[in-house]
């Protein structure tokens, strides 16, 4: 009896890349909670001498930053408002379910345009990552301004970040290696005659993969005094902005975000702009 020879399948195996998960990718290259809700903690007693409890997150994505606020205090409240429904559901599967049951009761995410949502007064209310520079024309971005400020406490604070300097207007790539992954900031286009100006994040891997294009922006590069124009215009009363300082060695950001009248003619920096009503 002569003997059946099985040829194996081979199953080809699956990339980094395919393998990734570009929402986990974008929070461990991007994002720093902790920091960022120390920052506002920070601003609002220096301000208004007490401390927050209610903080709504615009464009919030993942949530990320809702949640770390409802974790830091069982007095913490926060609302996330995004018109994704795909992270919203990411950010309910992979954060809010790691909060504690009680800190989970005292968040609230809501799918809707933030043109448009209605939310509870926030002491401080949100818009980083530069995602409202979706907003291309000053009169909708004025409208957002001044919906921003209807939805503050009496007390309360919009804080919203900024980047600039001469190397913002240059078509570039900028790579930064995280050992499992190396983030590329890639500016791909920018329009002098309109300001708009297109962004990816792209993900490389050791592997040799890539997740190209993870996440596309196409923004209008918004400059500080046109921001704090307009949040004027849309009736805050005070535009204060703190920038970045630098490090003597490295000459790059160092971390520390000062309260200034003036800044220097730096090839990249980044900036927190806070208004009162």
């Amino acid at each position: 009896m002569s003997a059946v020879r099985r040829s194996r399948i081979r199953i080809p195996k699956s990339t980094q890349a395919q393998r990734a998960d570009r929402y986990a990718l974008y929070q461990r290259a991007v994002q720093d909670p902790k920091w960022e809700m120390q920052f506002v903690e920070r601003i609002f007693r220096e301000r208004r001498g007490q401390a927050p409890r209610i903080l709504r997150e615009d464009f919030c994505g993942t949530a990320l930053a809702a949640c770390e606020w409802v974790r830091r205090s069982p007095k913490h409240r926060a609302v996330g408002v995004d018109l994704d429904a795909e992270v919203l559901a990411w950010a309910r599967t992979h954060n809010v379910a790691k909060l504690a049951a009680s800190a989970a009761r005292r968040l609230t995410l809501i799918e809707a345009d933030v043109l448009q949502a209605e939310t509870v007064p926030a002491d401080v209310l949100l818009a980083f990552n530069f995602s409202y520079w979706i907003f291309k024309e000053r009169g909708t971005l004025k409208r957002y301004f001044e919906r921003a400020r209807r939805h503050l406490a009496p007390q309360g604070l919009f804080l919203l970040d900024a980047y600039g300097g001469y190397d913002a207007f240059r078509e570039m790539r900028e790579r930064q290696d995280f050992g499992r992954f190396t983030y590329i900031w890639d500016q791909a286009e920018y329009d002098p005659v309109s300001g708009h100006t297109t962004c990816h994040i792209h993900f490389n891997f050791p592997d040799g993969s890539r997740l190209k294009r993870a996440f596309s922006y196409h923004w209008r590069l918004w400059t500080l005094p046109e921001l704090r124009e307009l949040l004027l215009e849309a009736g805050f009363c005070r535009v204060l902005v703190y920038l970045e300082g630098v490090d003597k060695i490295s000459g790059e950001g160092n971390g520390v975000f000062s309260l200034a009248e003036r800044g220097e003619a730096d090839p990249a920096w980044i900036a927190y702009l806070v208004a009162e009503p």
